[in-house]
């Protein structure tokens, strides 16, 4: 077993439960904590030396490092979701949030007057707050990781929206669950994060989504989400390789009972 600092869970080779489905996670591969996502205009920070190894469920093909699972909001704070955070993800403050909140007015246009919506790890509110720009009645954003947004609503919400936030957890389950506790009857998740690419296989860990420094702790196949979901009677279906829509039953206005749903 090695010591790791920053307060890491030291790492052992003994496979342990995959979070999602408990089969066997072994040791997958390894990079640097300050490793961000490999885009084309990525910030190249200078290495920390601390190595963040993953490991890879053989039954379900969940990636994840166990590193921060000892880590509290506070820690995350402050060595990842920090002052630097925008410079390797500039688009989260605005732009994404923006978008996002466009692409969902555009398709929920005809409910928005009656509507109930939640964005959940909503970080800035700058999604809700354009989404009450676009005529929905209510939108409210909750996020631990935020003081401001940390309470909890109450009651529950037509639509939950959770773009690029599962792939920030060390506990999906939780997560998951907490979303699920919060959908009406009948009700949807509409949420977004990218699942691995058939040919993970080949790239492994130089896969360019695989990135610490981005918070990207948790990286799911469809298989892994549709798992997950089911433990909470949802089912899942996935619109592309990044986003996806969970529900027990959708309101048949949304013209979607017919959704495909992932194995």
């Amino acid at each position: 077993m090695l010591s790791t600092p920053l307060g890491l869970r030291p790492i052992t080779t003994a496979p342990v439960p995959c979070k999602i489905c408990d089969g066997p996670a072994n040791l997958y591969g390894v990079v640097d904590m300050n490793r961000p996502c490999q885009t084309a205009h990525a910030h190249r920070a200078p290495l920390t030396g601390v190595p963040i190894y993953y490991r890879r469920c053989a039954d379900c093909g969940f990636l994840f490092t166990d590193a921060f699972e000892d880590w509290s909001i506070e820690q995350f704070r402050t060595h990842i979701y920090n002052d630097g955070y925008e410079a390797v993800d500039p688009d989260y403050r605005i732009k994404r949030p923006t978008d996002n909140a466009a692409a969902v007015a555009r398709f929920w246009a005809p409910h928005k007057a009656g509507m109930r919506v939640l964005d959940f790890g909503g970080g800035n509110d700058v999604f809700c707050t354009s989404l009450r720009a676009h005529g929905f009645a209510e939108a409210v954003t909750y996020d631990p990781m935020v003081p401001e947004h940390a309470v909890h609503p109450d009651g529950k919400f037509d639509l939950v929206t959770c773009f690029e936030t599962l792939e920030h957890v060390p506990d999906p389950l939780a997560t998951i669950g907490a979303m699920a506790a919060c959908v009406a009857e009948p009700g949807g998740v509409f949420y977004s994060t990218l699942t691995q690419p058939d040919d993970f296989d080949s790239q492994g860990m130089s896969w360019w989504y695989v990135a610490p420094r981005n918070g990207h702790i948790s990286i799911y196949t469809q298989h892994a989400l549709a798992l997950a979901w089911h433990k909470f009677g949802f089912k899942t279906a996935p619109l592309n390789s990044g986003t996806h829509l969970a529900f027990r039953t959708l309101p048949p206005e949304w013209g979607l009972a017919e959704a495909p749903t992932a194995a």
